[in-house]
Parts: structure tokens; C-alpha cells; sequence
């Protein structure tokens, strides 16, 4: 993408009402592009991006979790976390069980060949990361995600 102005690429005709606006609009066009490339890359281990961030979840969790437990860690909101584990399950991906403790809980946890996939995926997710945002200086990076984490304190969940 060139690096035409917000409002070219939108071809929005007049200003933006606010810097908030403006900023929004930023924020969710760029959000946008990054998980596009995200989902194509997934897309080639046959992975959405739920699927993905579930089961690295999983993995730096280490060990069987509540399904519910993931659900509250993923970065979006995935309302059909049923379906995503249902899906990793039917892959081998990862497996499911009644806790003994609470019958009403499930647990979930990566398999072999689920870390075996995640395994493959990390050079390329880095690759892509530094593809996508490489040419962003560190103290940029440190400043947007500052930016970022000061933003998402003011939303509430």
C-alpha cells in the first residue's frame, strides 16, 4: 500500500469530523490489512485466525484449560468458541475433556501434532510481523503500542 493519506485512500471528499474519527477510521482500516495478511497466511496450514490464536493460547498456557478460559484470552471476541475447539478437535489439533472437578467445565489442550503445527507457523508469523512492521523504528513501535494500550483502557469491555 503507498502511503497515501487516510483520506485518499478512503477517497473520503472533506475532512474527517474529528481527530477521533480519524483515528478510528486509522485504526480500523490498518487493523484491516494486517489481519488480511494474517488470514492468508493462516490459510495456506489450512488455519483462521481464531483457530490460530486459540491454540496459542493453549500452548503458552501449557497445560489442559477451561474452553471458557480461552475464549476470555482471544484477541476478538469469539462468540462460537464451541465451534472453533469442536473444529481443532476434528483435526487432531487439539484434544477435550470433562474436568473431573466440575462436570459442567471442558477442558481443553494442544496435542502433538497441534504444537507440531504451531512449530511450523512461528518463523513464518515472525516473517510476517516483521514484513508487515519492519520498517517502523522501535521507538515507534513502543510509542503506537503505548498509544494503543492507553486507547483500549478507555473502552470498556
Amino acid at each position: 500500500m503507498s502511503s497515501a493519506s487516510l483520506r485518499q485512500q478512503l477517497k473520503k471528499r472533506g475532512p474527517f469530523d474529528s481527530l477521533e474519527q480519524e483515528a478510528m477510521l486509522g485504526i480500523m482500516r490498518t487493523s484491516d490489512l494486517l489481519e488480511n495478511r494474517l488470514a492468508r497466511l493462516l490459510r495456506e496450514f489450512d488455519l483462521t485466525p481464531s483457530q490460530y490464536n486459540a491454540m496459542r493460547i493453549m500452548r503458552g498456557e501449557g497445560k489442559p484449560m477451561p474452553c471458557l478460559e480461552v475464549a476470555g484470552r482471544m484477541i476478538q471476541v469469539a462468540p462460537a468458541i464451541t465451534r472453533v475447539v469442536d473444529q481443532l478437535v476434528g483435526r487432531g489439533l487439539i484434544e477435550k475433556q470433562q474436568s473431573s472437578e466440575d462436570r459442567r467445565v471442558f477442558l481443553v489442550g494442544l496435542t502433538l501434532a497441534g504444537m507440531g503445527l504451531l512449530k511450523k507457523l512461528d518463523a513464518p508469523i515472525q516473517s510476517l510481523h516483521h514484513s508487515l512492521l519492519g520498517h517502523v523504528s522501535n521507538s515507534d513501535l513502543k510509542t503506537l503500542n503505548k498509544i494503543l494500550e492507553t486507547a483500549r483502557a478507555g473502552v470498556d469491555d
